[in-house]
């Protein structure tokens, strides 16, 4: 559920409590061994509660990812493709890192592929999308070419938070920049 800044003080308690559990259970298993009745029980809430604001464990994911892909969009809003790659890398993996345990999970994990490529996709839509010299390429490019920027950024920060984030952020970005910006201005 949105909230909208007018919902009654309780509302509000009650969304960020629900959320709170989830993320918290979201980094102890696997999300398909989360169900209602423990996330209520996390949440201090009656499962009718839960009910009230989502039909679905589903439809509380796909609305945390939402609100990831929103966040994220605001901060590359205003960058040009492909010209802005690198800032648009760094704020990917800057932003990513701030996100915490459970943004890590969904990022890494694959029990969370399908929400995870939803998430990829809307930002792409934003982004990449948009840019002249990428709709000039045929539908087959075009896939090549947005594979390689998702499975690269990705594969990169999962590899980096799998490996316990040993490698300064810094390092990450700068190899990251290159290996895209190598790729992606021979691509085009």
């Amino acid at each position: 559920m949105k909230l909208n800044g007018y919902e009654d003080l309780r509302v509000q308690r009650t969304i960020n409590s629900i959320y709170q559990a989830f993320e918290k259970l979201i980094t102890q298993k696997d999300y398909a061994k989360i169900t209602v009745t423990e996330l209520a029980k996390q949440a201090q809430i009656n499962k009718k509660t839960f009910y009230r604001y989502y039909e679905t464990l589903d439809n509380l994911l796909a609305e945390m990812q939402a609100h990831y892909a929103q966040e994220y969009l605001e901060e590359v809003k205003d960058y040009q493709y492909p010209e802005d790659l690198e800032k648009s890398v760094a704020s990917f993996f800057n932003y990513s890192a701030k996100q915490g345990l459970a943004f890590d999970r969904i990022t890494t994990s694959q029990n969370y592929t399908g929400i995870r490529q939803q998430m990829i996709n809307q930002v792409l839509n934003k982004t990449w999308r948009q840019l002249p010299e990428f709709n000039r390429l045929n539908d087959w490019q075009k896939k090549i070419l947005l594979g390689f920027i998702e499975q690269t950024g990705l594969s990169i920060y999962q590899q980096w938070s799998l490996n316990g984030r040993e490698q300064p952020l810094e390092e990450v970005i700068q190899e990251a920049q290159r290996l895209m910006r190598g790729g992606v201005n021979n691509y085009l």
